[in-house]
């Protein structure tokens, strides 16, 4: 009995063997199930902080980067048109106000080595005009020679104003004058020693680092408006000979009319022949320069008086170690100017004759500023006879000191020709 009941039990409570061999397999596979997810999690775990910032940040900039960059290119392109002309414009004005600090600044050490290294000049004088500059109107230089004591005088009795009155054309109506002198081969002899008296006598040179001689007055041309630009900051820089009567409220109103010119040459143009042959007077020993046996000069100022602007004779300043001077000082200004963008302004009241011609003008209204005779190249004899020209051609005496000098136009009726000259 019991061992039947046993049996019996036992029969009961043990599973079916086809039962336990799929309960194995199903272990066997859910073992298998859950081993392979843990290593998927493992293999996807998320990374740490810093990595995800590190990441976040790099590819946040390349994005802005891009983005800007996509701005930007957008932004050029909407604008394209304008932009381009606009850069242009600015890169022009960048040059030229770049352009103007060179030129300045080589105008600024030149005038510095020119006043420093002419020991003829008195130190005051340079420490005065190196620490401060004035403006004037104009600077006009007188040619003279050691032998010329009797037209110096001759001026100063006429259209010259003398001591005081020196003085207060300079500093009212900004108006600089002086005779224009080097010194002799033998420097501190007596001719040098006359000049040194006559100065202090009247106060009314200009003494260059020059040596005087016929031959010389292209390289005196040139020292005088570089040593002139030097001392004094004027608008205008005259050169008129010592036996040319000229009118000074004319001449300062005539310039007056070119004051917002930048580079402007004024004086009665002319073109005459180039001289070869030897021995003859204003014979040009450079005359194969000129082209063919009996060609003409090119366009430029007779040299009993003309003008030029500052920028000019700071041009002159700057390169005048490199300025070829002609055997005429008239012509070798005029060469100077070729290839510049230059306004060339022929003005025949420059020029003018001697009575009967400029009184006639003077009594039309139309005073002239200058007036000699063409075949003396100056006034014949003017010792003698400026005082008449001046009593004949002279404008009133109070015009000087009343002439308004602000710029100012006149008609074509004048015989004034502009001819504009570019490179």
């Amino acid at each position: 009995m019991y061992v039947k009941n046993r049996g019996e039990y036992a029969s009961k409570h043990v599973l079916p063997k086809k039962l336990a061999i799929l309960l194995c397999f199903a272990s066997f596979f859910a073992g298998m199930f859950f081993t392979n997810r843990y290593t998927k999690i493992r293999m996807w775990m998320v990374p740490d902080a810093k990595s995800i910032v590190k990441k976040t940040s790099r590819t946040g900039d390349e994005q802005h980067v891009d983005c800007d960059m996509k701005i930007k290119v957008l932004k050029n392109e909407d604008n394209s048109s304008r932009g381009i002309s606009g850069s242009q414009h600015s890169i022009e004005t960048v040059d030229k106000a770049i352009s103007d600090l060179e030129i300045k600044l080589m105008a600024a050490r030149a005038e510095r080595e020119t006043v420093m290294k002419d020991t003829i000049i008195s130190e005051d004088l340079k420490n005065v005009e190196l620490t401060s500059r004035r403006k004037y109107l104009m600077v006009i230089g007188i040619n003279t020679a050691f032998s010329s004591r009797k037209r110096r005088d001759s001026v100063r009795a006429t259209w010259m104003p003398q001591g005081e009155k020196l003085k207060q054309l300079e500093e009212e109506r900004g108006i600089i004058i002086r005779f224009v002198i080097g010194h002799s081969s033998t420097s501190g002899g007596i001719l040098d020693k006359a000049i040194e008296a006559e100065e202090s006598m009247h106060g009314d040179f200009l003494r260059l680092q020059h040596v005087e001689g016929y031959l010389e007055l292209s390289a005196k041309t040139k020292t005088y408006f570089a040593t002139a630009v030097s001392l004094w900051d004027a608008e205008f820089y005259v050169k008129v000979d010592d036996d040319v009567h000229v009118n000074l409220a004319t001449l300062g109103m005539t310039l007056a009319e070119h004051r917002k010119k930048p580079r402007v040459y004024i004086g009665c143009m002319k073109s005459g022949p180039v001289l070869a042959r030897k021995g003859v007077k204003y014979h040009e020993p450079e005359y194969w320069k000129f082209g063919e046996v009996g060609n003409k000069y090119f366009r430029h100022a007779t040299g009993q008086l003309y003008a030029i602007s500052k920028d000019l004779a700071t041009y002159i300043l700057i390169n005048q170690d490199v300025l070829h001077k002609y055997a005429n000082e008239d012509v070798s200004l005029g060469s100077w100017f070729i290839g510049l963008d230059v306004e060339h302004v022929d003005d025949r009241r420059l020029c003018c004759g001697t009575p009967p011609d400029c009184e006639w003008k003077a009594q039309a209204g139309n005073i002239c500023v200058a007036s000699f005779d063409w075949k003396c190249s100056g006034i014949c004899r003017s010792v003698e006879r400026i005082m008449e020209v001046h009593e004949r051609c002279g404008e009133d005496k109070n015009a000087l000191w009343t002439a308004n000098f602000v710029q100012t136009t006149r008609s074509s009726s004048s015989g004034k020709i502009h001819m504009r000259v570019q490179a």
